[in-house]
C-alpha cells in the first residue's frame, strides 16, 4: 500500500528524531498524520509544523501502555479515519555494562524497543485485516538488529524487531499488508538525551562522547524519512538509511555461511 494521498498514518515517536522525519515525508505526500509521542513539548512543536501541510492529530503515548495504545488508536481513527500506514518507530538506546545489568535495565530496553512494536502491531494489524483494505507496517529496528554490537540490551531488542518483522511480512502477505523493517545506522536524532528522559544510561563518559559524535555525524532525520518512503515504494523487506553497514553485514554473512557443516 503506497497510495499516499488521503491515507492515514500512525507514527510512534513521531514528534522527534526519525519519527518526525518520516512524518514530514508523509505530510508532503498528502498523508494525514497521527503523531504519538511521550514528549508533550515535542508533540506541540511537531503538530504546529506539520499542520501547515496536512491534517494532524497528536497524542501523548507511552508505547509500553497497552490500554493507552488502544484508547489512542480509537480516538485517532475516530478523528482522522482508519489507519492504513503504521510506523512502530519509538525507541531508546539504553546501555549498561554486563557487570551492572539488572532486571530494571532489561525491562526498560525490551518493553520500549520490542514491546512497543508488539503493542503497535497488536493494536492495529487486526483492524487492518478486518477491514480488508491492505496496509503497510514499518517497524524501526537498527543496524544493531542485523549485526550484533557490544550493547547487549539494545542489540537483543533490535534483533527481536527484525525477526518479528520478517515473520510478520510472511504472515500478512495474504491480507495485502506489506511489512518493512527500518535498520538505520547513525542518524542525527539526539536519542541519548531522549533515552535519559525515561531511564538511565550507564555509559562511560568516553564512550558516551564517541556515541554522541557518531549520531551527530549521521544522516539527517529528513533523509531517513525519505529513505523509508523509498523503501516502502520498492516493497523492501529491510530499509537502510545509508551504506555504512555493508562491510559488517558482509563479514557476518561470510562467517555464518562458513559455520555451516560441509
Amino acid at each position: 500500500m503506497t497510495e499516499w494521498q488521503g491515507s492515514v498514518a500512525f507514527v510512534t515517536g513521531g514528534a522527534q528524531g526519525i519519527g518526525l522525519g518520516i512524518a514530514r515525508a508523509l505530510g508532503k505526500r498528502g498523508v494525514r498524520l497521527v503523531l504519538a509521542d511521550i514528549d508533550d513539548e515535542a508533540l506541540a512543536r511537531a503538530s504546529a509544523e506539520l499542520s501547515s501541510v496536512t491534517q494532524v492529530a497528536a497524542y501523548r503515548l507511552d508505547v509500553r501502555d497497552r490500554g493507552a495504545f488502544a484508547a489512542v488508536a480509537d480516538r485517532a481513527e475516530a478523528e482522522l479515519g482508519p489507519v492504513g500506514l503504521l510506523f512502530n518507530n519509538a525507541g531508546i538506546v539504553p546501555y549498561a555494562p554486563a557487570a551492572q545489568l539488572g532486571y530494571e535495565q532489561w525491562d526498560l530496553a525490551l518493553d520500549v524497543n520490542l514491546g512497543g512494536v508488539v503493542n503497535g502491531v497488536q493494536t492495529f494489524v487486526p483492524r487492518m485485516i478486518e477491514r480488508g483494505d491492505g496496509g503497510y507496517v514499518v517497524n524501526t529496528a537498527s543496524g544493531a538488529g542485523l549485526v550484533g554490537g557490544p550493547n547487549v540490551l539494545y542489540t537483543t531488542a533490535k534483533f527481536g524487531v527484525v525477526g518479528l518483522s520478517e515473520a510478520l511480512k510472511l504472515e500478512l502477505a495474504e491480507h495485502g499488508i506489506e511489512v518493512s523493517v527500518l535498520c538505520p545506522a547513525f542518524v542525527d536524532t539526539g536519542i541519548l538525551e531522549h533515552t535519559e528522559a525515561v531511564g538511565s544510561v550507564l555509559m562511560p563518559e568516553e564512550r558516551r562522547r564517541a556515541a554522541e559524535a557518531s549520531f551527530a555525524g549521521g544522516v539527517s532525520i529528513d533523509a531517513a524519512g525519505e529513505a523509508v518512503l523509498a523503501g516502502m515504494e520498492a516493497g523492501a523487506t529491510w530499509i537502510h538509511t545509508d551504506d555504512w553497514l555493508r562491510p559488517y553485514l558482509t563479514m557476518r554473512m561470510e562467517r555464518l555461511l562458513a559455520s555451516l557443516p560441509g
